[in-house]
């Protein structure tokens, strides 16, 4: 169970959750790179996350009501999943992603994301949070025939990755 917040302030509640970085990154490579498994976390972790701290946050998350985990049988992979709860932080990540985008230098392939959900505004925003939701609440989208927000970000991903200019030798 979690601990009671330090205070009744609101925005002290969602730091206690939300404030932690590596907290924030997992949920960033589950909802963008819809990693769902401790290994797929791991290994993908742009920033390197150490396993220790993966397992820590992961717990805490499922702790906090943003994800959940399923019961994995014996030599099966836990999967995790977002709550609704989990899927409204990303009006969260992407106003984060504004200020970085803002004030905060950053690779293009790795800015084109935050850059398209600032440009795509708040009907891509709600669009994203449906397809989470389908995809982890199983919750169908208003609109199945609808271009898939997630192949928008990846195609804008995959476009700055190629356009990117060659590393040094």
């Amino acid at each position: 169970m979690p601990a009671a917040p330090r205070s009744g302030c609101a925005i002290n509640a969602a730091v206690e959750v939300l404030g932690d970085p590596w907290a924030m990154l997992v949920l960033r490579d589950i909802m963008f790179g819809n990693r769902r498994y401790f290994r797929e976390l791991l290994a993908g972790s742009e920033e390197g996350i150490a396993s220790n701290i993966l397992a820590s946050r992961l717990k805490r998350l499922v702790e906090a009501g943003l994800l959940t985990r399923d019961d994995a049988q014996r030599g099966q992979r836990a999967a995790y999943s977002l709550t609704e709860s989990g899927i409204q932080v990303l009006p969260v990540m992407v106003a984060l992603g504004n200020w970085g985008l803002a004030h905060r230098t950053g690779e293009r392939r790795l800015r084109v994301r935050a850059e398209l959900l600032r440009d795509g505004g708040p009907e891509l925003v709600e669009a994203l949070m449906d397809e989470l939701r389908e995809l982890h609440l199983g919750v169908p989208r208003p609109d199945p025939d609808a271009p898939r927000p997630s192949a928008q970000l990846m195609a804008a991903y995959e476009l700055a990755v190629r356009e990117a200019p060659a590393a040094p030798e």
